[in-house]
């Protein structure tokens, strides 16, 4: 009795480090993974590329992202999770270097697809470890964690990189090829990145391998797809529907504030306020609302009220104002929503597949960052509100979705809330 009990403290402790260090890597992604957004835009204007491009290359990186999930995602299950984030890592580096260097915007459009399918690893790999790290009662707290670091380190991420991109003292250093030495920079700190998660990864026990003897298949991920449960589709496609109105709210409300005159530095300041108020509401909000256990009700009232506003936000006359109040309201919203759909996914896994559902997950994510910069990119041509107006669209449709799924819940549960 007195060894069961002392290898429970033994787990305990071991899952502590575990969470740990996976919330780490989330944070440093986050740093690292956004230091050439800042300066894309300005990067694009250098070269003399038309604004719908910059849709486009997000696109791009996103259409990546969704071929690589499930692929990814299937991978991971059947053995050696570690491998095949590193690998990703390793093969995003390379693309992001290659991205701000190449010099040549059809190439451009193609090492993005690189950076896209590369990212896709540990996009669905590192939740699937998360998960099965996780004892079930703190999945949800835990996966808001993870929100929460990678969100501030975005912030982190998009500070610095602003700062890289306006400050004298940087540009100077960093010049004739200020934009291309970013991401020179950017790939190196993630192949350190790589580095460190193949050390990392080593000490944990990465559970929720389905079977170590199985031979891999690329397609699986796919395959697996047409036997999920009607109603997650559902919710996947409300997925989807909604994803496409938040990468068009945070990727072209950057274009948006440049267009506008503000500076990268600016730019960078207010993304860092937005992930210190992500944090705070990933560690205090999240988990009192998980205790309400009616995930699908407020995921429901995040989208409307999400709806109205951007709706109000993008035409103030005070657009900084706004900004800083009233829009604080909605990354508070999404800080919360994406752990409760993450939660929602994953309890439909069966044992050892969580990393294929997450990574159908990812990609049913990244179709609506494929689909919204490219229909964004278009919009804003012809006038930059129509962009946010779709995203109001977006939003109110992916809250309608969601109100069948709660439908087919309660039917389901015997008209139990949901």
């Amino acid at each position: 009795m007195i060894l069961f009990i002392r290898e429970i403290k033994e787990s305990r402790e071991l899952m502590k480090k575990s969470i740990i260090f996976i919330l780490s890597v989330y944070f440093l992604q986050g740093v690292i993974h956004n230091l050439g957004h800042p300066v894309t835009p300005s990067l694009v204007e250098e070269m003399g590329i038309n604004d719908y491009m910059f849709g486009i290359f997000f696109a791009t990186m996103s259409f990546g992202l969704m071929l690589g999930g499930p692929l990814w995602g299937s991978l991971g299950d059947q053995g050696n999770k570690r491998r095949y984030i590193v690998f990703g890592l390793l093969l995003y580096s390379f693309g992001q270097y290659m991205f701000g260097n190449v010099g040549n915007q059809y190439w451009m459009v193609f090492f993005r697809f690189v950076s896209g399918f590369g990212v896709a690893a540990s996009a669905a790999l590192l939740i699937s470890v998360l998960i099965c790290e996780s004892e079930t009662t703190n999945r949800t707290k835990y996966i808001a964690w993870s929100v929460a670091a990678f969100t501030i380190g975005a912030s982190v991420g998009y500070f610095i990189g602003g700062e890289m991109g306006s400050n004298e003292v940087f540009t100077d250093m960093l010049e004739p090829n200020l934009y291309g030495n970013i991401f020179l920079i950017q790939a190196v700190a993630n192949t350190l990145l790589a580095g460190y998660v193949f050390v990392g990864l080593k000490r944990i026990n990465t559970l929720g391998v389905a079977d170590l003897n199985k031979k891999p298949n690329i397609f699986q991920g796919f395959k697996d797809i047409k036997f999920l449960d009607k109603t997650l589709v559902i919710f996947l496609v409300s997925l989807t529907f909604i994803s496409i109105g938040m990468i068009n709210v945070s990727k072209f409300m950057d274009v948006f504030l440049i267009d506008k005159g503000y500076t990268t530095s600016e730019l960078g300041t207010f993304v860092g306020v937005t992930g210190i108020v992500s944090l705070i509401s990933s560690i205090v909000i999240v988990p009192l609302v998980s205790k309400f256990k009616r995930d699908m009700t407020i995921m429901i009232y995040i989208q409307m009220l999400s709806a109205l506003i951007i709706y109000f936000v993008f035409r103030s006359n005070e657009i900084m104002l706004v900004l800083y109040t009233v829009f604080m309201i909605y990354v508070i919203f999404k800080a919360v929503y994406g752990p409760l759909e993450q939660n929602y996914i994953s309890s439909h896994a069966s044992n050892g597949k969580y990393g294929t559902i997450m990574g159908v997950r990812q990609s049913f994510f990244a179709i609506g960052f494929v689909i919204g910069p490219l229909i964004g990119g278009f919009l804003y041509d012809i006038n930059p509100i129509y962009v946010f107006d779709f995203s109001v669209a977006m939003f109110i449709l992916g809250g309608v979705l969601l109100l069948f799924v709660k439908g087919r819940i309660k039917k389901t549960n015997g008209g139990q809330k949901v």
